[in-house]
């Protein structure tokens, strides 16, 4: 009887889901197009949601205006100060918590208590503190931004393999070398998640904050064009938010690919 071989289909390629960029564009096109639709017929009214195509129209005038970098600097500076001091300070409490006993027992019931109030709700105790400027601004999204990065970063440093560290206490390592050569490492993937995280609170409260005082910013352009109920440029605020977030997710997307190209 001849030997046969049958060939077994490869079976270790599961789990592994990616962004296929065209069906991603074509799917905000068909929900853009189908929105744009139904404002035609008169399913949507235009008192409760524009058509896409006066948001777009909105944007345009904003753009020639000029008032569109205005406002997007404005709240660009906002953010990038205000996220940077959060997530740099939470890094490193992160760390201390997650490799020193003393900083745990010190800073976790802290972090369990703060964290569970609304940010939100301290923005006046930070305008008492900082003043009405940028300051309160800044403070505001920092702490928003600082207790995500804390609890992601002490939570990857407890999900290190403990034989790892072992491993290199074994061999005599020193312990700033196991920190920077097998702890950060093996963290990063939860310090880029809290970077998401973080980011997106961000915003919010970056938004809130423009809403109570600023004279620039997409939260106080937002604001004027509630108060004057005009839709189509509030959309507009709205949509510049929607790109803003989508920016910031896909630069942190690269980011982590360079990171973590060992993986």
């Amino acid at each position: 009887m001849p030997n046969s071989r049958t060939a077994i289909a490869y079976r270790a390629g599961g789990f592994e889901p990616r962004v296929i960029f065209w069906f991603a564009a074509a799917s905000f096109v068909a929900t853009v197009g189908f929105i744009e639709f139904l404002s035609r017929i008169g399913f949507i009214g235009p008192l409760s949601f524009p058509p896409p195509t006066e948001i777009g129209a909105a944007l345009g005038d904003l753009y020639r205006t000029g008032l569109l970098a205005d406002h997007l600097f404005a709240s660009l500076g906002r953010l990038a100060v205000g996220w940077s001091l959060g997530v740099s300070t939470g890094i490193l409490v992160g760390f201390a918590i997650g490799v020193s006993t003393p900083a745990r027992s010190f800073g976790i019931p802290w972090v369990a208590a703060i964290s569970a109030i609304p940010k939100i709700a301290l923005l006046p105790l930070f305008i008492i503190w900082f003043g009405i400027g940028e300051g309160s601004k800044y403070a505001t999204i920092a702490f928003g931004a600082f207790f995500p990065t804390v609890i992601n970063t002490y939570g990857g440093v407890d999900n290190i393999q403990r034989n790892l560290v072992r491993m290199g206490q074994s061999f005599n390592l020193k312990r700033s070398t196991i920190i920077l050569n097998i702890i950060l490492p093996g963290t990063l993937p939860a310090i880029l998640s809290a970077f998401r995280i973080s980011a997106s609170i961000g915003i919010i409260l970056l938004v809130a904050a423009e809403m109570v005082s600023a004279e620039f910013g997409i939260g106080a352009y937002i604001m004027e064009q509630q108060s004057l109920f005009q839709l189509d440029r509030l959309m507009a605020g709205v949509v510049i938010l929607m790109v803003l977030g989508l920016s910031i997710y896909g630069l942190i997307s690269l980011l982590e690919r360079w990171l973590l190209r060992w993986r």
